[in-house]
C-alpha cells in the first residue's frame, strides 16, 4: 500500500473534522441545505487535492476555503491564518519585538524611514536616510523591506547587529538589543493657546487609556487647563473597552456610554464608566473627519450625546459594528462581527447595511430609515450614517500630486539631500519652512524624474473624448485637441500649481528628522484651520454653552 504524504494525512484529518462539523450542525438545525453544501465542499477539496492536473497544497485549499467562507459577509469579518497572527497582534496591541524603526526601499537597499523616538534604533543613532548594508553579517543588498523587517524583529532582549551607511557616507555597525516596541496611541500632547491643551489620539490599541491619562496628568502639572481639544481625525478605532475607560475621564462614574446587541445573549451588554472623572467639567472640543471610525466614534458620539463636548469637522465614517475574536485552533483566529453598538442617545451610527451582503445587496442606510434621537439636553441627533459634527467644516485639500511625489519617495530623497547639505542646522519645529531657493533646488532635483500623475481634469477630458467618439460627435474633435493643448499638467507646471502642498510635504519630512512624529504634529498646529477654530470656540464660553445646550437649525 502506498504511504500517504504527511500533508495529505493532515488534509484527511481536516476533511474529517469538517464532515463532523457538518453532521453536528445538521443535527442541531436539521438544515438539509447546510449539511449538503458542507459535504459538497469536502468532496470538492478531496478531488482537487488528489486529482488536479498539477500538485496542489491541501493546506492552502483549506485556508482558501476558510477565507472564502467569510468573504461576502462584511469587511470586518475575516479568517486570520497562523502566518498573519503576528500582524494581528501588532494591530490590536500596538506592540512587537524589534528595534523600533520604519523602513523603506530605495534602489537596491532598504533605508531607515523613521526611528521611533526613544526606541533601540533611535538610541543606537540610526537616522532617517541611513542605508542598511548588512544585518548580522548578511549583505542586505537586494533585500526587500519584508526580508529586512523579519531580520530586525525578534524576541525582546535578543540582539541584532546592523551595519548602516549614514548620509555623510560614513559606515557604522551597531549591536542593538531588541525591545518590546510600543507604537504610541497618543503621539502628541501639548498647548495650543492660553490654557488650551491639545491631544492627538491616533488609535485604540491596548493601553491607550493609560497613555491618554498620563498625557492629561502631564498637562495638568504644567499649567491650568481651561479647555482641551481631542483630535480623533483619521482614528480608525480599535478596542471598545479602551474607549469606555477614556470616556470615564470626562463623565460621571456609572454613566452608560455604549451598549451592544447581537443575536446571542452574550452579545447584549451595557458598558458604564467605573472610575471617577479627572476632568468632569472641563470644556472639550473633539475633532472628527470621514476617517474617524469605530471606537473613535464611540468616544466622539458619546460625548456629543451627553452634551459633554462640541464636535468640529466632517461626518464620521459610520462603523457601528462590534467584532470579537474566536480561536479556531493551531494558532488561527476568526474575527467576526457579533453585534452593533449603540451610544447613549440609543442610536447606532452604522452607515452601510451588510445584512443582505450574501445576496450581493450592500447599501447605505436610506434617508427614509434614518431615525431621530435626542441628546441629554434635548438636541436632535440621527442614526444610520456616522456622527454629524456640531460645527461642520470643509476637509483640508490634499493634492494628489504631492501625495504621488511622497509615495514615489521623491520627498524623502530630497530630504536626504537637504540633510546632507545642512548636517548641523537647528530648526524651530513650529515655524520651520524651506526657502524659495530650496524649492528651486527641489524643482531642479525633479527635472529628470518621471512622475506618473494625471490630473482629474485630464482624466475627465479623456473620458469625454472617448464618449464623444462613441457617440460619433466628430465635430468636437478639434475642440478637445485645443483643450488638451491648453491643459498643462506636466511635472514642472504641477510643481508650481501645487507649490504650497509640496512645500508642506517637504517641511514635514525635514521636521520629522528633527522632532520625530510629535514634531510633525506640533509643526502643523498653527496652520490647522480646525484646531484654530477649536481654540476660538474654547475661548468663547457663551458660544460653547449655547452649542451644547441648544438645538442647531440643521443637524441632519
Amino acid at each position: 500500500m502506498m504511504r500517504m504524504n504527511r500533508k495529505y494525512r493532515r488534509w484527511g484529518v481536516a476533511a474529517t473534522v469538517v464532515a463532523a462539523a457538518a453532521v453536528t450542525i445538521f443535527a442541531a438545525r436539521n438544515d438539509f441545505g447546510l449539511g449538503r453544501n458542507m459535504e459538497i465542499t469536502v468532496n470538492m477539496m478531496r478531488e482537487l487535492a488528489l486529482n488536479y492536473v498539477d500538485p496542489v497544497d491541501p493546506d492552502r485549499l483549506m485556508e482558501g476555503a476558510a477565507a472564502g467562507m467569510v468573504s461576502d459577509l462584511d469587511p470586518y469579518t475575516e479568517y486570520i491564518p497562523e502566518k498573519n497572527m503576528q500582524d494581528f497582534e501588532i494591530l490590536t496591541t500596538g506592540k512587537y519585538g524589534g528595534i523600533g524603526a520604519l523602513i523603506r526601499q530605495k534602489e537596491d537597499y532598504v533605508r531607515i524611514a523613521q526611528p521611533y523616538e526613544g526606541s533601540p534604533a533611535d538610541l543606537a543613532g540610526l537616522k532617517i536616510g541611513d542605508k542598511i548594508l548588512a544585518i548580522d553579517g548578511k549583505n542586505a543588498k537586494g533585500f526587500s523591506t519584508e526580508q529586512v523587517s523579519n531580520l530586525l524583529k525578534g524576541q525582546p532582549g535578543s540582539k541584532v547587529r546592523v551595519t548602516v551607511q549614514h548620509l555623510n557616507g560614513e559606515q557604522e555597525t551597531q549591536t542593538i538589543r531588541r525591545q518590546r516596541i510600543a507604537i504610541p496611541g497618543v503621539p502628541y500632547a501639548g498647548w495650543i493657546g492660553d490654557g488650551i491643551a491639545y491631544i492627538r489620539h491616533s488609535d485604540f490599541t491596548e493601553g491607550c487609556y493609560e497613555e491618554m491619562r498620563a498625557a492629561i496628568e502631564r498637562l495638568r502639572n504644567q499649567g491650568e487647563l481651561k479647555g482641551l481639544v481631542l483630535d480623533y481625525r483619521s482614528n480608525g478605532g480599535g478596542i471598545m473597552q479602551e474607549a469606555v475607560k477614556i470616556l470615564g475621564m470626562f463623565v460621571p462614574k456609572g454613566t452608560e456610554v455604549v451598549s451592544t446587541k447581537g443575536r446571542t445573549e452574550e452579545s447584549k451588554q451595557i458598558f458604564r464608566t467605573n472610575t471617577e472623572p479627572v476632568l468632569p467639567d472641563l470644556p472639550l472640543v473633539v475633532l472628527i473627519n470621514a476617517s474617524t471610525a469605530s471606537a473613535a466614534e464611540i468616544v466622539s458620539g458619546a460625548l456629543q450625546d451627553l452634551d459633554r463636548a462640541v464636535l468640529i469637522g466632517q461626518r464620521s465614517f459610520g462603523k457601528g459594528l462590534v467584532q470579537s475574536t474566536r480561536p479556531l485552533g493551531y494558532n488561527t483566529m476568526l474575527k467576526l462581527t457579533t453585534a452593533k453598538y449603540y451610544i447613549p442617545s440609543g442610536r447606532c451610527i452604522q452607515a452601510i447595511d451588510y445584512s443582505h451582503s450574501q445576496q450581493g445587496d450592500i447599501r447605505t442606510v436610506p434617508d427614509s430609515l434614518i431615525s431621530e434621537f435626542s441628546t441629554r439636553a434635548g438636541r436632535k441627533v440621527y442614526d444610520g450614517g456616522g456622527i454629524m459634527p456640531d460645527i461642520r467644516t470643509e476637509p483640508e485639500y490634499i493634492s494628489r500630486f504631492a501625495v504621488t511625489l511622497y509615495a514615489l519617495g521623491f520627498i524623502e530623497d530630497f530630504g536626504d539631500e537637504y540633510t546632507r547639505r545642512n548636517p548641523d542646522r537647528k530648526i524651530d519645529i513650529r515655524t520651520f519652512s524651506i526657502s524659495e531657493a530650496d524649492y528651486d533646488d527641489f524643482a531642479a532635483f525633479m527635472k529628470d524624474k518621471e512622475v506618473p500623475y494625471e490630473s482629474d481634469t485630464r482624466r475627465a477630458l479623456k473620458a469625454l473624448k472617448k464618449a464623444a467618439e462613441e457617440d460619433r460627435f466628430a465635430d468636437l474633435k478639434e475642440r478637445f485637441e485645443k483643450l488638451e493643448a491648453e491643459l498643462k499638467d506636466d511635472t514642472g507646471t504641477n510643481l508650481e500649481t501645487y507649490r504650497k502642498q509640496v512645500i508642506d510635504a517637504i517641511n514635514n519630512d525635514i521636521v520629522m528628522r528633527h522632532g520625530y512624529q510629535a514634531g510633525v504634529i506640533e509643526h502643523s498646529l498653527p496652520r490647522d484651520a480646525e484646531v484654530q477654530r477649536a481654540v476660538e470656540l474654547l475661548g468663547n464660553p457663551e458660544e460653547y454653552l449655547r452649542i451644547t445646550s441648544q438645538q442647531d437649525t440643521d443637524r441632519k
